[in-house]
């Protein structure tokens, strides 16, 4: 395969993770670097990689063969147009727009240009989340009937020096508990109605800092979703899974999956079952699912090389990514007004 030539628009820890994996790869280098800040312009600078102001220099002038968009939520849609304009495949940053009526523009494009767009929801790589959907289907844990998700940890003061992080959309339900919210569709299937609420009687800000979420999946089976970022605890996949290791890993679950055959914990990959058929008194027997520990950053940029030479087709489209802010959406409105919200209305009330 020849050397591909990726641009980053955006040098946020999310944009610098992105550059580091590139230089990591055989297969592909950094084309450029665009974003307007002196710290973007001294990183890039600092790794002899060309800075540009703007990311529509970068497509001009370097003419890379895909851009990876890790800009703020709210530049995401301009930033993929102009890429779909220039013929150029898009990696977007989860959540895919700032908006579902943005999605649905992105998403016209898409298809009208035929150019592809893939969305950075980067769990759905992990080795362990792919498992899941696999033992659910194989009959391991039988029909699907509750699921539990917890993300639960502690962000420290100086994290609201940034001022947009104290405001509505900067909060742990959009920037945080997308992540959960996309794997708990991915694995367990559409989302048909929310109810909600949400608190911020612990900081104070105009922001949520916890939430409590009612799901309703299209198979039948009912969640429970909790969400802070205002307390020390160990439940939540940052913790859990270890697939960052900026955090300090805890062996704890921060998903549970129950059936009428057995259950699972997830990331920790417990399945808890009868030996026979009895119940009630007999003690449960654990096996251990096995899944790699792939880094599903690296996994996410090998498939976006592969949808760039258009070997593999977008593996989380606009359209799917769509369906996840949209419950991020209905989550909003649910909590707004009391009511339940299904996120499937959000996104035919905004096509």
């Amino acid at each position: 395969m020849n050397t591909m030539q990726i641009g980053v628009a955006g040098a946020g820890a999310i944009g610098r993770r992105h550059v580091e994996l590139i230089e990591a790869s055989r297969d592909c280098v950094v084309a450029g670097i665009a974003a307007p800040s002196p710290e973007a312009k001294a990183f890039a600078s600092a790794r002899g990689i060309d800075w540009y102001a703007d990311h529509r220099e970068l497509l001009e002038e370097a003419q890379p063969d895909g851009l990876i968009i890790a800009s703020p939520n709210a530049l995401h849609l301009a930033m993929a147009l102009d890429c779909i304009e220039h013929g150029i495949p898009a990696l977007v940053e989860k959540p895919v727009t700032d908006t579902v009526m943005a999605a649905q523009e992105l998403l016209r494009a898409t298809r009208r240009s035929g150019v592809p767009v893939l969305v950075g929801h980067h769990r759905r790589h992990n080795p362990r989340i792919k498992a899941i959907p696999d033992a659910i289907v194989a009959g391991q844990i039988g029909q699907l009937t509750a699921v539990v998700g917890l993300w639960l940890l502690k962000k420290p003061d100086d994290y609201f020096d940034v001022a947009w992080r104290r405001e509505p959309g900067g909060g742990p339900v959009l920037i945080n508990l997308v992540h959960d919210l996309d794997n708990l569709r991915f694995i367990c299937g559409e989302i048909v109605h929310v109810q909600a609420l949400t608190s911020n009687k612990a900081r104070g800000f105009a922001v949520e800092d916890t939430a409590a979420l009612l799901l309703r999946f299209a198979n039948g089976a009912l969640g429970t979703v909790t969400v802070s970022d205002a307390t020390p605890a160990p439940w939540s996949w940052e913790l859990s899974s270890g697939e960052n290791t900026a955090y300090a890993r805890e062996n704890q679950p921060c998903y549970l999956f129950a059936g009428t055959k057995g259950s699972l914990s997830v990331p920790t990959m417990e399945l808890w079952s009868y030996p026979d058929a009895s119940g009630w008194f007999t003690p449960l027997a654990r096996t251990d699912l096995v899944a790699a520990n792939d880094d599903p950053l690296a996994e996410q940029l090998r498939h976006f090389l592969a949808v760039i030479a258009r070997r593999e087709a977008p593996f989380i489209t606009v359209e799917d990514a769509m369906g996840t802010l949209a419950v991020v959406e209905a989550v909003q409105q649910a909590a707004r007004t009391g009511m339940r919200v299904s996120p499937g209305q959000i996104v035919e009330q905004a096509a």
